[in-house]
């Protein structure tokens, strides 16, 4: 729920909107606890809808209403790509990659059939 929709109700339109959202936070805490919610986020979204009913009500009761100015929108800057900096590229050849213990093994052992024929 919008906080302009809310504004623009009476107070005793928002009170039943609270008492409304009270009852289906209270089914919501009950299928939560009995495993049956199936949308868990419904119950942050009715938190935060309760609260802010609450609040605008509190602000129309004490007669203090803010003045909500439009937000200036912000000019569009145009996206300005970046040059890439190069890597350096070594000289140096790639070394292999590190053999196990066995593979080293086997390896000593083909050199030394060979060296002995």
């Amino acid at each position: 729920m919008k906080s302009v929709d809310v504004r623009a109700m009476t107070l005793d339109q928002i009170d039943d909107e609270v008492l409304k959202l009270k009852k289906e936070q209270f089914n919501l805490r009950f299928q939560r606890a009995t495993g049956q919610l199936e949308n868990t986020s419904r119950v942050r979204v009715i938190r935060r809808d309760v609260a802010r009913l609450k609040t605008i009500a509190a602000q129309k009761r004490s007669g203090s209403m803010p003045e909500i100015a439009p937000k200036p929108k912000a000019e569009a800057k145009p996206k300005v790509a970046k040059p890439k900096a190069e890597k350096p590229k070594s000289n140096k050849p790639k070394s292999k990659k590190p053999q196990s213990a066995k593979s080293l093994k086997a390896g000593a052992k083909k050199t030394a059939a060979k060296k002995s024929k």
